[in-house]
């Protein structure tokens, strides 16, 4: 049994290993495309917006996750 399970750490490892962060660039780039896609103009208030709502979600996801895996393992969630 532990050579399995040996075995399956090892490919987790490798499949997360494998998961490569963006660096702010790349999300950058990848939300100026987002806006883009959705037919806005670069240098225009409202591609700006775009670029700030999709930021604005992006850290209320994160603020959820870190709320939801607090009450996961049971610790009080504090503002940070």
């Amino acid at each position: 049994m532990k050579p399995l399970r040996l075995l399956t750490l090892a490919a987790a490892g490798l499949i997360l290993a494998g998961c490569q962060t963006m660096t702010p660039q790349e999300r950058r780039a990848r939300d100026e495309t987002t806006c883009a896609s959705y037919g806005f103009r670069r240098g225009t208030d409202a591609f700006a917006t775009c670029l700030q709502r999709i930021e604005l979600d992006r850290r209320a996801e994160a603020r959820a996750f870190r709320y939801d895996n607090d009450l996961l393992i049971g610790r009080p969630y504090y503002w940070y």
